[in-house]
């Protein structure tokens, strides 16, 4: 498995930004980011294949939130803008294989088996 470290959650007001860094102990073929906030599962909002950076957003954070990967492909990033209260969880950083054979899916939650400690975000009104 590979280890994954998370850092730079904290609070903001609405409006405001954070960006999260997760660093990799390797590489992987897809890297996200899963969000969890109280009383529900935890859900993958953006992912990315780490070889082109090809990047998928759930509709929530489209447009909002920006996925990256330094050159290495071992250090994640997610630059989160115009942050809503909703926003407020616990932040996952996560490493995979992909889901399915010959190209893998990088956007399915199956696709993942690597987990950070998660780094919580909060966002008030």
């Amino acid at each position: 498995d590979v280890q994954l470290v998370e850092s730079g959650g904290g609070s903001a007001q609405a409006g405001g930004s954070l960006r999260l860094s997760c660093e990799a102990s390797r590489q992987s073929y897809c890297m996200a980011w899963f969000r969890q906030v109280p009383g529900k599962e935890r859900e993958v909002i953006a992912t990315i294949r780490v070889i082109d950076g090809y990047a998928i957003y759930v509709d929530s954070v489209r447009g909002r939130f920006t996925i990256s990967r330094d050159n290495a492909g071992k250090t994640l990033y997610l630059q989160m803008d115009s942050l809503q209260p909703e926003d407020t969880g616990m932040y996952y950083c996560a490493a995979g294989p992909g889901h399915g054979g010959y190209t893998p899916d990088c956007h399915s939650a199956l696709g993942y088996n690597s987990w950070g400690q998660g780094t919580q975000v909060t966002v008030s009104s």
